[in-house]
């Protein structure tokens, strides 16, 4: 069996001989290790036109993030992001920090002429969403491009169940349905962190979880949601201030504990431009799951199912088969004709949750060398956090609820 062409054996010439794509990255906590991940990795695996390299790496404490430079690959360090916006070696800006910087990073980083990298969810607020998306469509303009890191798009049997959606194998829509489960603030004595604060964060599980279950919903249906209707519920709802720390915080107790002030929980249901129906749920508190994000779309013709936790697999039901024999069988997605998987392993030998951050680097890469927009854009960023908005405005509307009593 043939292997891979590694990029110094492909056609085009060796990867040193290609254009250098000088990346820096703001913020190296679990994101930025996990974008570092894919940086390293996508130029020794997929034929570029441009050859990465990791220039350098920024965080507010000089000690550890020259430490994590030297762990995750970085050629430097820096402490203010400005300084390294305006390095000549960065080409591209990749932010990882929480989401109240993400807009001032990102039009900085576009009004200096560097291609963004943004993760989920886009920002805080419709308004920061709204500026930023101006600014990466007039970047384009100048030729710069501007991406939202919605990874769970780049899992090749999501790709694949995208693809047969388009293809009309399940027919006209009518149901889909997710959940994205996990259960790490179950013990209320869980440290208040910056994504317990609304003012750092923006929302809870709504835009920590909620933001990737409904972008990866209105990508494999290839529609936007028109409407939801939402509850959302903060079940801890103080907790205590991590090393004593006070800075930033609105509301502080004298025993060493803050407000928690943004959800916990979010359910909502949702309609698609076509009339189809949705339901989402996204909590942190489903004990016993720890990452386990779920979605299903059943059509006229047939439906599919993808389960993060098995993330090689798609289920997939013909409606069109005879009753006798019918039913979900199992797709291995780990074929070289499947997406993204001409790179990879033989048949069979399955991919990981860092490999989708491997994909997402390589499309970015190839829409800067083709010239291309990439996707999901800025704007599809703004079009999550349009229905982000649209579920705490519909949730605070249904707060109030009178307990039945029998």
């Amino acid at each position: 069996m043939g292997q891979p062409q590694q990029p110094d054996e492909a056609e085009g010439g060796s990867a040193a001989e290609r254009p250098s794509l000088g990346v820096g990255m703001v913020g190296y906590a679990f994101m930025g290790a996990a974008h570092s991940q894919g940086w390293r990795t996508v130029g020794r695996v997929f034929d570029l036109a441009r050859r990465p390299v990791l220039a350098a790496v920024c965080g507010r404490d000089g000690q550890a993030v020259r430490a994590a430079a030297d762990r995750l690959g970085w050629a430097a360090a820096e402490t203010d992001w400005r300084a390294l916006i305006a390095r000549d070696d960065v080409d591209l800006v990749d932010i990882c920090t929480p989401g109240d910087s993400h807009a001032e990073i990102a039009l900085a980083a576009l009004a200096a002429g560097k291609h963004v990298l943004c993760e989920k969810p886009l920002a805080n607020t419709v308004e920061e969403a709204e500026a930023m998306a101006e600014a990466a469509e007039a970047a384009a303009g100048r030729g710069q491009v501007a991406m939202v890191g919605f990874n769970y798009r780049r899992v090749p049997a999501t790709s694949l169940a995208r693809k047969m959606v388009a293809e009309g194998r399940i027919g006209a829509l009518r149901h889909v349905r997710v959940t994205y489960l996990q259960d790490w603030l179950v013990d209320p004595e869980f440290p208040l962190t910056w994504r317990l604060r609304k003012e750092t964060a923006g929302s809870g599980a709504l835009g920590d979880l909620g933001a990737h279950i409904v972008d990866l919903a209105q990508y494999l249906v290839g529609e936007s949601l028109v409407g939801v209707s939402a509850l959302t519920e903060t079940f801890v709802r103080e907790r205590p201030l991590p090393g004593g720390a006070t800075s930033g915080l609105s509301a502080v107790s004298s025993d060493g504990v803050g407000q928690v002030t943004v959800d916990d929980a979010a359910l909502f249901t949702g309609r698609f431009t076509s009339g189809a129906l949705a339901s989402f749920e996204a909590t942190r508190y489903a004990t016993g799951r720890k990452n386990s994000l779920c979605i299903e779309l059943n059509g006229e013709k047939g439906s599919l199912a993808f389960d993060l936790e098995r993330l090689n697999e798609l289920s997939y039901h013909d409606g069109t088969e005879p009753g006798t024999h019918a039913g979900f069988r199992r797709i291995l997605v780990t074929e070289p004709d499947h997406p993204y998987l001409e790179a990879w392993w033989p048949p069979g030998h399955g991919l990981g949750y860092e490999h989708t951050f491997v994909h997402q680097a390589r499309d970015l890469v190839n829409a800067i060398a083709e010239g291309s927009a990439p996707v999901p854009s800025f704007a599809d960023g703004l079009q999550v956090q349009r229905v982000l908005a649209a579920v705490e405005e519909s949730a605070a509307k249904n707060s109030v609820y009178t307990p039945v009593v029998v």
